[in-house]
């Protein structure tokens, strides 16, 4: 057989600037999800070039599981001090909660940085550093290459959190368990789902593509029910609620579950569908049963709303 050679391509043969063509070809949609899938956090770009004071940061995004912030600095040289101040400054402008920093080539000062950030800031706060290469093997196009060099420890975090929360009730303590081993049966399985951080609350998010739409899975301990959750919110989650249910909600009941409650939720600000399961959270012994349907259910709306809320205008 014969196999062929990878070859690193000069990124300035392929984007000649930063702002005018390196930028709008990461804004798409195809190639966001590529940076998505490095970082782990699904992310639905709101604008490029966006001013923050005297300033423009080149891409600002939303993730789209948890509805917060994400930055985005790009460069196509070696990163240097003057780009790491622009992204404490727009950091602070914005609020952003998320900070990816992409540059060709990463110094050992500026990646000693971001991890030094990511120890002393609280568990709100991260910071990536992602360096972009691209390769071609004979005279095939060219393909770009994320890989990532410094990254928040969210284990260390999630340890600091917890100590500043020592009066955790023993049900709070339960629920941060729940999701731990969820997302732990999760990961082994394989599946593309994306996890939010376990928490000590009786609920956990997931993307779907766009914010203003999350599902979510909820674990009461109280009422000993499991519940899986796609919600609408935001301004116009009624008139998204009725164009969905106009359109594939009798196709959603084969697709889905034909269990699957559509719920306009009347006189609130959201609307939902859910499939609600009977299951004693306490029974560990039963964890992975409860985790296997919770995935099975996860996956079948991912597959069945992903399309159509894409659609929607």
């Amino acid at each position: 057989m014969k196999i062929g050679r990878l070859k690193k391509v000069d990124l300035r043969g392929i984007w000649a600037g930063e702002a005018t063509d390196f930028t709008p070809w990461l804004a798409k949609e195809d190639n966001i999800a590529l940076l998505s899938e490095t970082v782990g956090i699904e992310l639905e770009v709101i604008s490029e070039e966006k001013s923050v004071g005297p300033f423009r940061a080149d891409i600002l995004c939303k993730s789209t599981i948890d509805d917060t912030y994400v930055l985005i600095e790009n460069q196509l040289e070696k990163t240097d001090h003057n780009h790491l101040g622009q992204l404490m400054t727009y950091a602070a402008g914005l609020e952003a909660v998320t900070i990816i920093w992409i540059s060709s080539k990463f110094t050992d000062e500026h990646r000693a940085a971001l991890d030094w950030l990511n120890r002393v800031t609280d568990e709100k706060l991260r910071f990536f550093g992602i360096e972009i290469e691209a390769y071609q093997i004979g005279e095939s196009i060219p393909a770009p290459l994320f890989q990532m060099v410094s990254k928040p420890n969210d284990w260390t975090k999630a340890i600091h959190s917890e100590q500043k929360h020592t009066d955790l009730t023993p049900t709070k303590e339960l629920n941060l368990e729940y999701w731990s081993e969820m997302r732990k049966y999760f990961e082994d399985s394989g599946t593309r789902l994306k996890t939010q951080k376990p928490s000590p609350q009786h609920w956990t998010n997931f993307a779907i593509g766009r914010s203003d739409f999350h599902m979510a899975v909820v674990a009461s301990v109280r009422d000993n029910f499991i519940r899986v959750e796609l919600n609408l919110v935001g301004p116009v989650a009624k008139d998204r609620f009725f164009e969905l249910k106009e359109k594939f909600e009798t196709l959603s009941f084969e697709k889905v579950a034909n269990d699957l409650v559509w719920d306009e939720l009347e006189g609130r600000t959201m609307s939902w569908m859910y499939l609600k399961k009977d299951a004693d959270i306490s029974n560990k012994d039963d964890w992975y049963n409860q985790f296997a349907w919770i995935q099975e259910k996860l996956e079948k709306m991912d597959a069945f709303f992903r399309p159509k809320i894409k659609q929607i205008k």
